[in-house]
């Protein structure tokens, strides 16, 4: 039985397999001229925040800016029609609402018939995320659309003195989501397209087998996953961070660099208990390692 499993999860799950011409899967992801590329999530996704488009906080110090553009499916071309975008950034003093009823700077829209987009806000700015590392300035989208992976992404703005220090702006993969800030009848605006890709998905009944509460095998200390869109979710103080499958029962934080990593690998050849390795390394050289075994 916990065989089955194990095989269910590491070879039925993987689907998802693209054939459109300049779109290829090279094993581990899709590749091709018209990907739009991923980044980390981030500790500050709040899920169900208010359908607008505008965002602008009356009374708070900020430069108005419309956030503009198309979402298209995989081939790069065709609108995609009623795709869901999530945004959410910094306010002007740094600070991210995980907490309020007003989820200030966060709202959800959707693609009208034509596959584009809009939001109005004020522009975020770069923010010590901790021990004096600065963060630049961007936005945080999470793009849906059924018969796709959800597209995680930041957006990011040249000219930013931050960019070059900051691993996920500074990373190859980022390139394309560098963008121009322009000005027009007082309003700063940036354009952003993006391509949705199919990427390897895990069977609910195979997301059933690991999802639900681990506990640390040193510490005691309890983590949970929970299963969102079809893919596992490690809860934290604000929602959750998401993991993208690759294969052979490991998931992987999507947007890190080749460097700093956090992954997932389970076991599910134990013969009373799923086991779980988190491996961590946000920093170049640090990785640490835990170990869990499902409650």
């Amino acid at each position: 039985m916990i065989k089955r499993t194990f095989t269910k999860l590491a070879v039925l799950s993987a689907v998802a397999i693209c054939t459109t011409g300049f779109i290829k899967f090279n094993g581990e992801s899709y590749i091709g001229d018209c990907e739009t590329t991923t980044d980390i999530l981030g500790p500050f996704y709040r899920p169900d925040s208010p359908v607008r488009n505008n965002l602008v906080v009356k009374g708070v110090p900020g430069k108005l800016v419309q956030l503009s553009g198309s979402v298209r499916h995989k081939d790069g071309t065709t609108p995609y029609k009623n795709a869901e975008i999530e945004l959410w950034h910094c306010s002007a003093d740094e600070v991210y609402d995980n907490d309020t009823d007003a989820y200030r700077y966060r709202g959800t829209t959707y693609c009208d018939e034509h596959g584009k987009y809009s939001f109005q806000s004020q522009m975020p700015v770069p923010y010590d995320a901790g021990g004096g590392f600065i963060r630049p300035a961007h936005f945080h989208m999470m793009i849906s659309a059924p018969g796709y992976q959800s597209l995680v992404t930041q957006i990011y703005f040249t000219g930013d003195p931050y960019l070059k220090k900051d691993a996920s702006s500074a990373s190859v993969k980022a390139k394309n989501r560098v963008l121009e800030v322009t000005k027009e009848d007082g309003m700063l605006k940036v354009s952003f397209d993006c391509n949705m890709n199919e990427r390897l998905k895990v069977s609910y009944s195979s997301l059933s087998q690991i999802t639900g509460k681990y506990k640390n095998d040193e510490t005691g200390k309890i983590r949970e996953l929970f299963e969102k869109d079809g893919l596992p979710w490690l809860q934290n103080e604000v929602y959750g961070e998401r993991f993208d499958y690759v294969g052979e029962n490991r998931f992987e934080y999507p947007g890190m660099t080749k460097e700093t990593y956090v992954t997932l690998q389970f076991d599910l050849k134990q013969s009373d208990a799923v086991k779980l390795v988190l491996t961590t390394a946000w920093e170049v050289g640090r990785e640490t390692m835990e170990s869990f075994t499902k409650a």
